[in-house]
């Protein structure tokens, strides 16, 4: 499957020197550096294509988007990839509720999201896949998990004993009374009868009447959701024998750590006799009117909403920088209203031929980012940049400026 546009990223004058990017680990519950690599594996977990992309959307991709010019800048190869969950029951409910085909539905969503992307300036993944593009890719992790004696039957479903790696619940640190709350909200079934254990999770559905199914040697059926990214994740980041995890980041919104993070980690490590990731980064939630913003509420603030009432893509990135990317915060309009104004404000300004000194604010930018992602302190060296060329401060390159806000900020001028 196709991503989209690709982005172009201005250079960086050698000048500059990037530190080492440090990043908040769930599972170490502490922030720590990256190792040094020259290949960084990230897989991101894509949306599910049954409605349009919501700010929530937004600010997890801008996050990992974050990572991704950080390192591409500092000289390094990434190779990124994200899934699209395009069979799964909240597709298949919103279809048979519209009354469309859940093909067309989805082929629309994704579209949609893939135009949403573009026009906030995200780099693409180097690898965009589809669950049903995967079916082959999950059968042979199911058949490879069988050898280790952790998949078994109920009622023609096949279920992971996610127990079976020592390290499931580490990644998460949820009691399992919490466990059991999160697992029957999010997807999961733990009252089911005959299940071994309530936590173990669906990775085959056998057929149901009047649902899409494709062939396999477990009877006709479809993916579950966490063995799904497992096997995508695999395939694609070309794991490197040689080291101690299959990929560096392991990547999402903070409602996927449990439990799908810690169910998918826990089958990438069965499958790969290794830790599945090395670090478990993900991005706090997006609230409207002080609850979450979530397609079940109907409290959601669409990208192409804002972008067609006017608001320029790189201020919706502003306003979603504004705040560290792990808190959970409220969406109020002033937000965009006011990075709209900055935006206009540092266009004009960078429109003169003398501003203020910009190597200083350059190297400001590039510490924010590599300390956990900090943009407000980012924005805020930005801001104090403003001030002094508005003083009438000199000396600075105004295009070198633009060019490094561009990379490492995704902010096109």
């Amino acid at each position: 499957m196709k991503s989209w546009a690709t982005v172009d990223l201005p250079p960086i004058a050698e000048r500059f020197s990037f530190p080492h990017l440090n990043l908040f680990d769930t599972q170490s519950e502490e922030i720590r550096p990256l190792p040094e690599r020259d290949i960084y594996r990230m897989y991101v977990c894509g949306i599910t294509p049954y409605d349009a992309t919501h700010l929530g959307h937004a600010a997890t991709y801008l996050t990992f988007d974050l990572i991704n010019r950080y390192l591409l800048a500092s000289g390094k190869e990434v190779r990124y990839v994200q899934n699209i969950t395009d069979i799964d029951d909240p597709l298949l409910e919103r279809a048979t509720r519209d009354g469309i085909d859940w093909r067309d539905l989805a082929h629309s969503q994704i579209e949609l999201f893939r135009s949403d992307m573009t026009d906030l300036h995200v780099i693409p993944p180097q690898s965009y896949i589809g669950a049903v593009d995967s079916i082959d890719l999950v059968i042979k992790a199911i058949q490879e998990l069988q050898k280790r004696d952790c998949i078994y039957e109920v009622d023609g479903d096949l279920y992971f004993s996610p127990s079976s790696d020592s390290e499931f619940g580490n990644r998460s640190h949820f009691s399992r009374a919490k466990m059991l709350e999160i697992f029957a909200e999010r997807g999961g079934d733990p009252a089911r009868a005959g299940k071994r254990d309530p936590l173990d999770c669906l990775v085959w559905l056998k057929q149901r009447p009047n649902e899409p199914g494709w062939p396999s040697p477990f009877g006709t059926g479809r993916p579950g959701w966490h063995i799904e990214c497992s096997a995508i994740a695999l395939e694609y980041v070309q794991p490197d024998a040689k080291a101690k995890t299959s990929i560096d980041i392991q990547g999402g919104g903070s409602d996927l750590i449990f439990p799908h993070h810690d169910m998918g980690a826990a089958q990438g490590a069965l499958l790969q006799g290794k830790p599945f990731a090395d670090f478990y980064v993900h991005g706090g939630m997006i609230g409207l009117d002080g609850e979450k913003m979530s397609k079940s509420k109907g409290n959601l603030v669409f990208v192409s909403k804002l972008i067609a009432s006017g608001f320029d893509p790189s201020a919706i990135r502003i306003a979603l920088m504004q705040e560290n990317y792990r808190s959970d915060r409220m969406w109020v309009a002033e937000k965009i209203d006011a990075a709209q104004r900055f935006l206009d404000h540092l266009r004009l300004l960078l429109s003169r031929p003398e501003v203020a000194p910009t190597d200083s604010v350059i190297v400001e930018i590039i510490q924010a980012i590599s300390a956990n992602l900090d943009t407000p302190a980012a924005l805020s060296a930005l801001e104090k940049w403003c001030v002094e060329t508005e003083d009438n401060a000199t000396g600075g390159n105004p295009g070198e400026l633009s060019r490094a806000l561009d990379a490492l900020l995704g902010i096109a001028l």
